[in-house]
């Protein structure tokens, strides 16, 4: 297997989403999502973590700024996946992310005899 960069919007099929994360206060993954007109199931979550930075107003305080997931799908391979907190750029619903892509190797032929 490879890892294939991506960096893509995906968007999460809304009835979806675990609601056992959002009360912790995370955000409910999809259990699927829409990439490239394509629907992904996701199997289940191998890890999860998250990216955190200072406070951008100068107090010691640090914040979450993404949330992380790395799962394993039904028919694409593992994925990582993540939440950002606030979108970049002022952008509205842009806020979960395909970064990669560890596809399956493709089945090898054997060769004619």
């Amino acid at each position: 297997m490879s890892e294939q960069f991506i960096s893509e919007a995906i968007q999460p099929v809304v009835a979806t989403y675990d609601t056992a994360r959002m009360a912790t206060g995370e955000p409910g993954l999809p259990q699927q999502f829409v990439w490239r007109g394509k629907a992904i199931e996701v199997v289940h979550v191998i890890r999860t973590w998250k990216d955190t930075g200072p406070c951008r107003h100068g107090s010691g305080e640090r914040y979450v700024r993404k949330h992380w997931f790395e799962v394993k799908t039904v028919a694409d391979g593992v994925m990582k996946i993540y939440f950002e907190r606030k979108p970049r750029g002022g952008r509205k619903g842009e806020r979960w992310w395909l970064f990669s892509v560890d596809a399956p190797a493709a089945p090898q032929s054997s060769p004619a005899s």
